[in-house]
C-alpha cells in the first residue's frame, strides 16, 4: 500500500538532490567570481534556491506520480516501460541543461534561458562557434557522467511493478492523491498568490550569488513559457501610470545643463559607413580611461567626434542590431528577432535612408541567417546583404566565418568599384573579436592575452579600412559612424552594470567639418538612428525610443537591460532594478525604469 507513495517521495528527493548537486558544481566552478567564500556562497545558493529546486523536482516527479497511481489499479508492464524510458530521458535532459548552463555562464553571465535554442535553431554552426574542441569534449563527458548517475539513482530507488492488494487500493490511491497535492504545492512554489519565479532566488547585491541560487532548468522553462505573451510581462503598474512616467522621463529638464555641441557636414547626403564592432567597450580606449588596446579606434575618436557617455542597449547582437538600426531597445527576457511578424513592423535606418535616395548594403562575415538576422535586415530595408556564402570557402577559416580583414577588404573593394552617384549606406558588422578570440594576428603586446589580441586585430582592420576610404576621391563626402554591438567582453567580470555597458560612439570621416570634439551627453545605442537622421535633416518620428543626442531640447538618458536586470543612466546617476521582481518600486527613479521596461513590452505586444 505504501510503495507507490514511497516511490513518489524517492523520485522527488532524487531530483531535489540533483538540484542541490548542480549548485555545488556551479559554485565550485565560479566561486572565485563571488564576493564571499566557497562555504558561504554554497550555503546561500542552497538556502535561497531550495524552494525553486523543490519546484523543479515536483515538475519532474509529476509524471512518475501518475504512473505510480495508475499502477495501483493496472498491473501492466507498459507502465514499467514508460517509467524506465522517462528516467532515461529525464536524466539526459537534466544533465544537458546542467552542462550547457555551466559552459555558457562564463560567456554570458546569466543562467540558462531560451536564447541558446534560438541560436541553435537558426544556425547550429554559428551557435557552436564560440566553443573550443576541448570544451565540447569535456561537456560531453560531464553530461554522460551526470546522466548516468541520475539514471542509476532513479533506477535503484524505485521498485516496479506495483502490487497492491485489492482491499488496500482505495487507501493507496488516497495517499497518492495527497502526494500529488503536495507536488502541486511544491511546483507552485507557495500557498500565497505569488507563484514561483526567478526573483525568489535573489537575496544579495552580488548578482553572481543570486545566479548561483537559480535552478537552470527552471530558468530555461520560465524563459520558454514567457516568450510571446508580451502583454502580461513586466506589468509593474497601470498603462496610464507607465505612460505618465515615460512622459516625465522624456521631458527635457530645463534645470539640468546639457553639454551638446554642433556637428556640421560638408554635404547633406554623405556616403555613410556604419561599423558595428563585436564586443568592444570603452575600457579598450585610453581616451575613455581604458587600456591601450583599441589604439586606432582611439585615434579616430580624437580626430573625429567622440560621444563619451554612451551605453549599449543589451548584451547580445540579436538584441543590439534593432537598438542600433531601428532605435528599439533590447529586451531582457527575449529577442524581438524571434518574431518575424513583429520585426517587420520596426522602423529601419536603411528604409528611412532609402526614402532619401540611398542604396544600402550590409556586410557580415558570418551566417546571416543566425538569429533571423537576414529576415530583420531585409525587412528593415537593406537591398544587398553580403555574408559568409559570398566569400570563398578558403576564406571562411574563422569560427564565425570570414575574418574581419576579409570583410573590410570586400567592402572597400566594392566602394572602389562604385560608379553610381547615388549616396550609399553601408553597414559592416565585425565578428572576430568574439569567443573563442582566435584571429590571424599576433600583437607582441598581447601574445599571452588572446582576448585583447583579438580586439587589437579588429582595431587594426578598422584602421586599414578607414585609410582605404581616405584614398577614395569622394572621402570628403564620407561619414563614418562606429559603435560596438553590445556590452563589452573585456575586461571580464565587471561588477557594475553601467561599467559593462559603457561603450564609445564615434563619428569620423571627411564629411565632418568640425572634428576633434568630445561630447559627454548621456545617450544610448537607440539614439543613433535619430541622431544620424537629424544630421541629414530627415525625420525620425517613427523611432519613438530614439532621441537626437545633439538636440539640447531632447531628453538625454540611457536605458539598458540584461536578463533579470534593467537600468537607466541619467544626469542624476544610475538606477538599476531586478526586473523579475513583480512589485512596483517605491522610489520615483526605479519606477521610471519599470515604466520604460513595461512600455517596451507593451509596444512589442501591439506590433
Amino acid at each position: 500500500m505504501w510503495r507507490p507513495f514511497r516511490n513518489t517521495i524517492s523520485v522527488f528527493l532524487i531530483f531535489l538532490a540533483y538540484g542541490i548537486l548542480q549548485k555545488c558544481i556551479f559554485v565550485g566552478v565560479y566561486h572565485s567570481l563571488m564576493d564571499v567564500g566557497f562555504a558561504s556562497a554554497l550555503w546561500g545558493s542552497i538556502r535561497h534556491g531550495f524552494t525553486m529546486d523543490c519546484t523543479v523536482a515536483a515538475y519532474l516527479t509529476a509524471l512518475p506520480a501518475l504512473i505510480f497511481t495508475a499502477g495501483v489499479w493496472l498491473r501492466s508492464n507498459i507502465l514499467t516501460k514508460v517509467f524506465k524510458v522517462y528516467t532515461v530521458i529525464a536524466a539526459i535532459l537534466a544533465a544537458i541543461i546542467t552542462t550547457v548552463d555551466l559552459g555558457l555562464y562564463s560567456y554570458w553571465g546569466f543562467r540558462l534561458d531560451s536564447t541558446p535554442l534560438f541560436y541553435f535553431a537558426t544556425s547550429p554552426s554559428a551557435a557552436m562557434a564560440s566553443a573550443r574542441w576541448w570544451e565540447i569534449a569535456g561537456g560531453m563527458l560531464l553530461t554522460a557522467c551526470l546522466a548516468l548517475a541520475l539514471w542509476q539513482a532513479l533506477r535503484r530507488s524505485v521498485i516496479l511493478p506495483e502490487t497492491v492488494p485489492n482491499r488496500k487500493r482505495p487507501a493507496s490511491t488516497g495517499m497518492m492523491i495527497a502526494a500529488m497535492a503536495l507536488l502541486f504545492v511544491a511546483a507552485r512554489g507557495s500557498l500565497t498568490v505569488s507563484t514561483m519565479n526567478i526573483s525568489h532566488c535573489y537575496y544579495s547585491s552580488d548578482m553572481r550569488l543570486n545566479h548561483a541560487a537559480v535552478n537552470p532548468a527552471f530558468s530555461l522553462l520560465y524563459s520558454l513559457t514567457h516568450q510571446a505573451d508580451f502583454g502580461s510581462q513586466y506589468r509593474f503598474m497601470s498603462d496610464e501610470n507607465a505612460s505618465a512616467l515615460m512622459s516625465r522621463l522624456n521631458k527635457a529638464d530645463d534645470d539640468t545643463p546639457v553639454d551638446t555641441m554642433t556637428v556640421n557636414l560638408r554635404t547633406q547626403r554623405p556616403d555613410i559607413y556604419l561599423i558595428i564592432l563585436e564586443s568592444f567597450s570603452a575600457h579598450l580606449m585610453p581616451s575613455l580611461g581604458g587600456d591601450s588596446v583599441a589604439v586606432n579606434l582611439d585615434s579616430l575618436a580624437r580626430e573625429g567626434i567622440l560621444f563619451s557617455n554612451v551605453y549599449a542597449s543589451s548584451f547580445r547582437t540579436d538584441r543590439a542590431l534593432p537598438a542600433i538600426l531601428s532605435g528599439f531597445p533590447g529586451q531582457p527576457s527575449t529577442s524581438i528577432l524571434k518574431f518575424t511578424d513583429k520585426l517587420e513592423r520596426l522602423p529601419g535606418l536603411a528604409s528611412s535612408l532609402a526614402d532619401a535616395g540611398y542604396s544600402s548594403t550590409y556586410y557580415y562575415g558570418g551566417d546571416a541567417n543566425f538569429t533571423n538576422m537576414r529576415a530583420y535586415l531585409v525587412s528593415s530595408g537593406f537591398s544587398s546583404i553580403i555574408s559568409d556564402k559570398d566569400f570563398a570557402l578558403a576564406d571562411r577559416t574563422g569560427k564565425w566565418g570570414a575574418h574581419d580583414h576579409l570583410v573590410f577588404n570586400r567592402a572597400l573593394d566594392d566602394a572602389r568599384k562604385r560608379t553610381s552617384q547615388t549616396p550609399a549606406f553601408t553597414v559592416i558588422q565585425t565578428s572576430s573579436s568574439h569567443e573563442p578570440f582566435e584571429v590571424p594576428y599576433h600583437n607582441p603586446r598581447f601574445t599571452d592575452k588572446p582576448r585583447r589580441n583579438a580586439f587589437a586585430y579588429t582595431d587594426s582592420c578598422l584602421m586599414d579600412f578607414v585609410d582605404g576610404l581616405r584614398s577614395l576621391p569622394n572621402y570628403d563626402k564620407t561619414l563614418i559612424a562606429i559603435v560596438p554591438d553590445h556590452y563589452g567582453a573585456w575586461p571580464q567580470n565587471l561588477t557594475a552594470p553601467s561599467d559593462r555597458h559603457h561603450i564609445p560612439f564615434i563619428l569620423a570621416g571627411g564629411a565632418i567639418i568640425d572634428g576633434a570634439q568630445t561630447i559627454p551627453t548621456i545617450a544610448s545605442q537607440t539614439d543613433i538612428a535619430a541622431t544620424l537622421l537629424s544630421l541629414l535633416g530627415l525625420p525620425a518620428d517613427a523611432y519613438t525610443f530614439s532621441h537626437d543626442i545633439l538636440d539640447p531640447e531632447a531628453p538625454h538618458y540611457a536605458f539598458f537591460s540584461e536578463p533579470s536586470l534593467a537600468a537607466i543612466v541619467s544626469p542624476q546617476g544610475v538606477t538599476t532594478i531586478n526586473c523579475d521582481q513583480a512589485t512596483a518600486a517605491s522610489d520615483s527613479t526605479s519606477s521610471e525604469v519599470q515604466a520604460y521596461l513595461q512600455t517596451i513590452y507593451t509596444t512589442i505586444d501591439k506590433l
